[in-house]
């Protein structure tokens, strides 16, 4: 089974989804080559927006595939992974389209990571999410950390990282993670969120975005992505995050 799918309908609307519901859809390498798939496709003119979602209806990301990840234990091999997803998030994040993504289950770590580098997104009504990378002894790796911090206010932002806990729809949408919670049909509600936009035309749609990616630009988002990077490698690297992947992974 392919790990990713990539759709397109006719209103212009392009939707990236993680196939892997047996993993709770985390991300590995091949969803890594996904996404940027995806976010080329993005570019093409008759793309006037770009979702991104989980398959199935439990989880719409549950980060970083440990079963392929717990395996790098240095600080190099960290930062291997972890800055190939943060250029892959940059991407996403400069991309001069709207996107939205679909929680359409629980969000958790780099998960809720990938959810913020899109400009919205909306939940289910039972959808959780938080970013725990600090129960692991880590910080945020991909970038998610420092793209929290222009999305929320800054004591929101904060709260949601320090505090490392998994929070309900309402929560979320209190704390401004959130823009919408709905109710149905997952595909239904991104078309009804975008409805409006995707009646403008595409230059339109480019040119709006393009002034919210000068003033991230502007207030050098790269080069604290690239530390956010680097400080998170020098944690992976520690004993006290593999002893607690492994005490996660073993179910204490």
């Amino acid at each position: 089974m392919k790990p990713y799918l990539i759709t397109k309908d006719a209103n212009g609307l392009l939707q990236f989804t993680i196939n892997k519901i047996e993993k709770r859809n985390a991300i590995c390498y091949n969803v890594m080559d996904g996404l940027l798939e995806a976010i080329e496709l993005a570019g093409d003119e008759d793309v006037k927006a770009l979702a991104i979602t989980g398959a199935g209806e439990q989880a719409f990301c549950s980060g970083g595939d440990l079963s392929v990840f717990h395996e790098l234990r240095t600080e190099e091999e960290a930062y291997g992974m972890l800055s190939k997803m943060s250029e892959i998030l940059y991407k996403l994040l400069l991309l001069p389209k709207p996107t939205v993504a679909i929680l359409n289950g629980t969000a958790v770590g780099g998960g809720c990571e990938l959810a913020v580098a899109c400009d919205y997104r909306i939940g289910s009504q039972g959808v959780k999410a938080g970013f725990v990378q600090g129960k692991l002894a880590i910080t945020t790796g991909w970038g998610g950390g420092t793209i929290l911090f222009e999305k929320l206010s800054p004591s929101n932002a904060l709260k949601m990282l320090t505090e490392a806990q998994v929070y309900t729809a309402d929560e979320l949408q209190r704390l401004g993670f959130l823009d919408e919670i709905y109710t149905g049909s997952k595909d239904n509600a991104c078309q009804a969120f975008l409805e409006k936009s995707l009646t403008l035309g595409t230059s339109v749609l480019s040119a709006y975005k393009t002034m919210l990616v000068q003033k991230w630009k502007v207030h050098e988002i790269k080069e604290r992505i690239d530390e956010e990077v680097k400080n998170c490698s020098i944690l992976w690297a520690s004993d006290l995050h593999h002893s607690k992947v492994d005490e996660f992974r073993n179910g204490k």
